[in-house]
């Protein structure tokens, strides 16, 4: 047995209490999809204890609350997927979970543990962050729980890194409903003998004027693209100043996003050139439809 002991808390507050017993020394665990496999692969230190956090009431709901979409981090990405209201406000979040390995991960691996495996490829993240989403981070101070929103660009600190402490833990993540005449799109490129992360992946969202011709909000994640999931902002903003979304602007904000993304080589995945051409090919798939589906909208 890797771990001596195994907690199954009903609440945010028992969680947090044991997680500050243990002193760093467990884990938080849910689908245990990643976690499992790095302990049995020799990539993460086996903790004394796990503390599964699939038993507190709330953590694996989805609902609209004041204007947000509210996803516990329990929830797995099978129900994300098949969730109407992701499905309506969040369509890239929907399609970035829809291709998380295969079905039988789906249904257990959950949007939380996505998230705090830091990994600047993950689906759901990529996901997330092009519907600028919002982390709660939930702290135990010694007496009780405070939990605050935050940006959820900050939990990152490097490539399979969070800057969660061990008296912290994910209790869900937000993104604004869906205004007018605006809509998301995911869509990634992976090799196809099994390895389990993306060569690329990326999200797009926009908003369009009443007219359906100009952006007034944008909003592109790519991943992998730096050493944390990778906001293409001077794309972003090329989009917004221009007259148009039409062909010549989608090509200059890709070029600028080519510039911009913090490119690498993997010898498991893609050269750094070919993730540089394939920036281009997934941009040219998935800002038109974005687009078209606002227009639609």
């Amino acid at each position: 047995m890797r771990w001596q002991a195994y907690h199954t808390p009903e609440s945010i507050d028992e969680a947090l209490s044991l997680l500050n017993h243990y002193a760093g020394n467990a884990q938080i665990v849910a689908g245990g999809t990643d976690l499992i496999l790095d302990v049995q692969q020799g990539n993460h230190a086996a903790p004394a204890a796990l503390i599964d956090v699939t038993a507190i009431r709330g953590l694996d709901c989805i609902v609209e609350d004041g204007g947000w979409i509210v996803i516990g981090a329990a929830v797995t990405h099978a129900a994300i997927e098949a969730n109407p209201l992701v499905r309506h406000h969040g369509a890239a979040l929907a399609e970035s979970c829809s291709v998380v390995g295969g079905p039988q991960v789906r249904n257990v691996a959950t949007i939380g543990g996505n998230v705090a495996h830091a990994l600047p490829a993950a689906d759901g993240t990529i996901g997330l962050l092009a519907l600028n989403a919002e982390v709660q981070v939930c702290t135990w101070n010694g007496v009780a729980v405070e939990c605050a929103w935050q940006p959820l660009l900050s939990i990152f600190a490097g490539p399979g890194k969070n800057r969660l402490a061990a008296n912290q833990m994910i209790g869900a993540f937000r993104f604004p409903v869906r205004a007018p005449h605006s809509s998301s799109a995911f869509d990634r490129i992976m090799r196809p003998q099994g390895v389990a992360l993306p060569i690329l992946g990326v999200a797009a969202q926009v908003q369009l004027d009443e007219m359906g011709r100009r952006a007034v909000a944008a909003s592109i994640a790519i991943g992998p693209a730096g050493p944390i999931p990778f906001r293409a902002t001077e794309s972003e903003a090329i989009l917004l100043a221009a007259p148009s979304l039409d062909e010549v602007a989608i090509e200059v904000a890709i070029a600028a996003a080519q510039r911009q993304a913090e490119l690498r080589t993997s010898k498991h995945r893609a050269s750094k050139e070919y993730r540089h051409e394939m920036v281009a090919v997934l941009l040219r798939r998935v800002l038109p439809k974005a687009i078209a589906r606002a227009q639609a909208a």
